[in-house]
């Protein structure tokens, strides 16, 4: 019995051994660095944020392709604001968004539905006056046709109510510029947020990781930017 319990746990560290270094290893290699570079007038800025754990995708709140203030209303964050230049969007865990603000929050739980795909999932949406370049956030100088699968990609994730109106979660938030969305799709030990952004990328045929789980696979691709 006790044989048994050692070979049990031995391969149980080996798992976790194997899924770390797929969790590392397989995000430094990259898709589409051959993406034809877009020059500054003919293109339309996006920026990718992280917080160093999780990533965003922040797109200009309106141009001729997108008008987001159309479907996500900054007035309906505390702020009340409507003067915001752009919209910060991302996919996650609704039990790591709602209740896990801090690491030592994390309870069993949360984090099992969370790795085993068995709760929901939300979009958060954060507006945002300016935007600050650094280690935390870039920016991609994208084509019109880039930007619009960018888009598309993001709207998918997104559910709607018999309006086709994207569904307000209430009372939701961090602070007072940001809001959260009922969203699709099933969050696992194989499909993080940062999944979902890098895909947002590959979805335009921009530089991504082949694959990641974590938010360095997608910046160490867009360290020169």
């Amino acid at each position: 019995m006790i044989k048994k319990i050692f070979i049990a746990i031995g391969y149980l560290l080996v798992g976790i051994l194997l899924y770390v270094l797929f969790f590392f290893l397989i995000a430094k290699f990259p898709v589409n660095n051959d993406a034809v570079e877009v020059q500054p007038q003919d293109s339309i800025t996006v920026f990718i944020q992280t917080n160093g754990v999780h990533t965003d995708i922040v797109f200009p709140i309106k141009n001729s392709i997108k008008d987001w203030s159309g479907v996500l209303d900054a007035r309906k964050t505390k702020s009340r604001r409507n003067d915001f230049n752009f919209v910060a969007i991302g996919w996650g865990d609704k039990g790591f968004y709602l209740d896990i603000q801090e690491w030592k929050d994390l309870d069993a739980v949360t984090a099992f539905k969370a790795v085993f795909g068995l709760s929901s999932t939300l979009m958060h949406v954060t507006f945002q006056k300016q935007m600050k370049l650094g280690g935390d956030c870039v920016a991609i100088q994208v084509s019109a046709q880039e930007y619009q699968q960018m888009v598309t990609f993001a709207e998918k994730r997104f559910k709607t109510d018999a309006k086709d109106n994207y569904i307000l979660v209430p009372n939701a938030s961090y602070g007072n510029n940001d809001s959260f969305y009922e969203a699709k799709g099933a969050y696992s030990l194989f499909y993080t947020c940062n999944t979902w952004t890098n895909n947002v990328l590959k979805a335009a045929h921009l530089k991504a990781a082949l694959y990641t789980l974590h938010a360095q696979g997608i910046f160490q691709h867009y360290k020169n930017e």
